[in-house]
């Protein structure tokens, strides 16, 4: 018999995924076979998983994160119900990999939750019958009253897989001993049952000083506190938009140790509907580079380069690039610019059928005009792991080989004009433009040293010396912060 772990959380953003990645890689260490599992998630970072029939389909990058953390392939269904919000109330709904249509919540509540429910049933049943253990993560907070009737990701799952929970609180914020007491209070009597213990995450400090509360919230709630985790960041990709720096902090730094005088700054545009922005990592893990979120009311004084991410929605992102003034900078920029999916079709002359994503009815957008290349959108949905032979030409120049990733995306983009493929069919170049589909572009190093060598000789600024810091996985760092702070055995006693 498979037993089942639900992190499940306080409030959002209490560390879930992290702390789930962690138990995957533990268990995964201590012989187990595991698999994450959220039923379902909202989330416009997503990335490819294979179906139960073969093909590929859309999951939440945090359970991609988390299988690649339990040294499995990762699966549809592992996150069978995937929402992707895309503005005016409506998100995309994707069961067991695939879009099947735009919903509001109210519709998806009322028209398709049963399906959704279904989806979450089937897929853990298979998940179940080929591991030892799935970690499961929830969704927000488990207390949610108003939504206990149709909560898939914390109540459903609970209930399906008859789930050990550990309730995880963030410390950081303050109220953690009122977010536990309230959410045991409210959550459904069946689930408190079901809690195993508690934990308390993102805590700075002198933890002797948390005793007296610890003892107490253990007296009223007759529930262990299982651990205290300080406040760390094993470098595990984002979840969400959360993640991004706000806009008083713009900055992600490469380096700390390099002076901004031997640095470059890539400009990045905060667009209303990004995802996959954790595209971008890579790059701000390069010594000297700095990846600065640029709002659309901002300005390219200081940038050496722009990159656009994806979007859930590039019509209307791409509208407001032009009506803000930031896309006209963008088009007058004279270094490195390059376009990541959405991005890629907003640096080409015009999208049509644009009446199928854009909220209003309009059929044909104007865009950036930096790539003689045009995009006619479709309702069918491109999804694929992908490998590219480099053809090293522009921001690639010299570069051969290959290059891996994924592509999830609506539309397909085609010349106008002449025009260089360096990276294939689904991409597009110049000599300092670059547009391509593929996410993950930059965690393939050769790739990526070539674009930010051509980033500093545009500034020319010699690019530091100093070599990046030296890697640890983020899987094991996730997996020591889980052991070294939690009582697992309390966990595993009461799934095994």
């Amino acid at each position: 018999m498979t037993d089942t772990i639900l992190v499940a959380g306080t409030a959002s953003h209490v560390g879930k995924s992290v702390i789930a990645a962690g138990l995957c890689r533990q268990l995964h260490n201590k012989g187990y076979a595991v698999a994450p599992f959220k039923g379902q998630n909202m989330s416009n970072n997503a990335r490819v998983a294979v179906s139960p029939v073969g093909d590929w389909g859309e999951i939440g990058v945090s359970q991609y994160v988390q299988a690649k953390a339990a040294g499995v392939v990762p699966t549809t269904d592992m996150n069978p119900v995937l929402l992707k919000p895309r503005g005016d109330g409506e998100s995309q709904l994707i069961i067991q990999g695939k879009a099947t249509e735009h919903v509001s919540a109210g519709n998806y509540y009322e028209a398709h939750w049963n399906a959704a429910r279904k989806a979450v049933d089937d897929s853990y049943e298979r998940l179940a019958a080929e591991h030892d253990i799935i970690v499961a993560e929830g969704a927000g907070s488990i207390a949610e009253i108003n939504l206990h009737h149709r909560d898939l990701a914390n109540v459903e799952t609970a209930q399906i897989a008859d789930a050990s929970i550990l309730l995880v609180a963030d410390i950081e914020r303050g109220g953690a001993f009122a977010s536990i007491y309230g959410t045991l209070e409210l959550m459904p009597e069946k689930l408190r049952e079901q809690v195993a213990g508690v934990a308390i995450n993102k805590f700075r400090g002198d933890q002797s000083l948390l005793e007296p509360g610890i003892d107490k919230i253990e007296e009223r709630t007759d529930i262990p506190v299982l651990g205290v985790l300080p406040y760390d960041d094993p470098g595990l990709p984002a979840e969400d938009s959360v993640s991004i720096p706000s806009e008083d902090e713009q900055q992600v730094s490469g380096n700390d140790n390099v002076p901004d005088e031997q640095a470059v700054t890539v400009a990045v545009p905060r667009l209303p509907h990004i995802s996959n922005f954790t595209d971008l990592e890579p790059l701000a893990a390069e010594p000297g580079v700095r990846v600065a979120y640029v709002p659309l009311d901002g300005t390219l004084a200081d940038a050496d380069a722009v990159i656009i991410p994806g979007t859930k929605n590039t019509v209307d992102d791409v509208r407001a690039l032009l009506e803000s003034g930031l896309g006209r900078e963008i088009q007058a920029f004279e270094g490195p610019v390059v376009g990541l999916c959405g991005g890629y079709q907003m640096l080409g002359e015009r999208i049509t059928n644009a009446d199928i994503e854009s909220t209003d009815d309009i059929e044909t957008v104007e865009t950036l005009g930096l790539l003689p290349v045009e995009t006619a959108f479709s309702p069918e949905k491109e999804v694929a792991q992908v490998t590219r032979q480099v053809e090293g030409t522009g921001l690639l120049d010299g570069l051969s080989g290959t290059v891996s990733g994924y592509e999830i995306h609506m539309g397909q983009t085609t010349p106008t004009a002449a025009v260089a493929r360096p990276l294939g069919g689904d991409s597009a170049g110049t000599d300092r433009v670059l547009g391509t589909y593929l996410h993950a572009l930059f965690e393939n190093e050769n790739l990526r040293e070539a674009v930010v060598d051509a980033i500093f000789d545009w500034a020319e600024t010699d690019r530091p010396t100093i070599e990046r810091a030296d890697y640890h996985s983020p899987y094991d760092q996730a997996a020591t912060l889980v052991s070294s702070n939690i009582d697992l055995s309390v966990l595993l006693d009461n799934n095994r």
